[in-house]
């Protein structure tokens, strides 16, 4: 009746992540949030043990951990949201894929918190983020609202935020739906160095500017 889970880290059987791997885990770096972003909270660290735990959800599908990342996101997340949504990933990907990471997470975290989550996002097709410069994310990715969100307080999911440009274009597009607030709980944050750092400020500020 009930199957056995392994920590994704380090394939030990039991919690997920284990006693020792979550010892490893480092908290997100407190960064400003995206532009568009009334806030931007993340759980992890995105590099080492949490960088292996979100990437093994991400590209093998171990959902093991998702009830401790939606724990800690939830943590994360402002009180008094109306609803939770995700940052989807392209048609193509997810058929890929099988499933959207961001909204396996969506949903348990909207379950920790006891608010709806709603599909309110479409992603137009374009290259996966992944191993792109600042200049070229904040580029893109377009997305369209499915949904008005008149007067909503909306809290956006994306598994991790690096540059911020994703869930900046995503929030754009809620906020042309009519969401009068756009928070942001992600499974993991990127350090930055401090080369990226001026990378995405630079970005951040042409984005400001059009």
């Amino acid at each position: 009746m009930f199957l056995p889970t392994s920590c994704p880290v380090c394939g030990a059987r039991g919690p997920a992540p284990c006693a020792g791997c979550a010892a490893d885990l480092r908290r997100a770096p407190p960064l400003p949030a995206p532009p568009g972003v009334d806030s931007c909270g993340a759980l992890l660290a995105y590099d080492g043990a949490g960088r292996e735990l979100v990437a093994r959800l991400k590209y093998r599908n171990a959902r093991s951990a998702v009830p401790f990342l939606a724990r800690g996101m939830a943590s994360v997340a402002p009180p008094g949201v109306d609803v939770v949504t995700w940052a989807p990933t392209t048609p193509a990907r997810r058929r890929a894929r099988g499933f959207d990471q961001a909204q396996v997470l969506a949903r348990a975290v909207a379950r920790r918190l006891g608010v709806p989550c709603r599909p309110m996002l479409r992603r137009a097709a374009g290259p996966a983020q992944t191993g792109r410069g600042a200049e070229a994310r904040y580029a893109g990715p377009i997305f369209h609202a499915r949904r008005r969100a008149d007067g909503w307080r909306v809290l956006l999911v994306d598994d991790v935020v690096t540059t911020g440009a994703t869930v900046a274009a995503a929030a754009r597009a809620l906020r042309e739906a009519g969401a009068a607030e756009v928070h942001v709980a992600a499974a993991a944050r990127t350090p930055p160095s401090r080369r990226n750092v001026h990378s995405v400020l630079s970005a951040t500020r042409r984005q400001l500017w059009k």
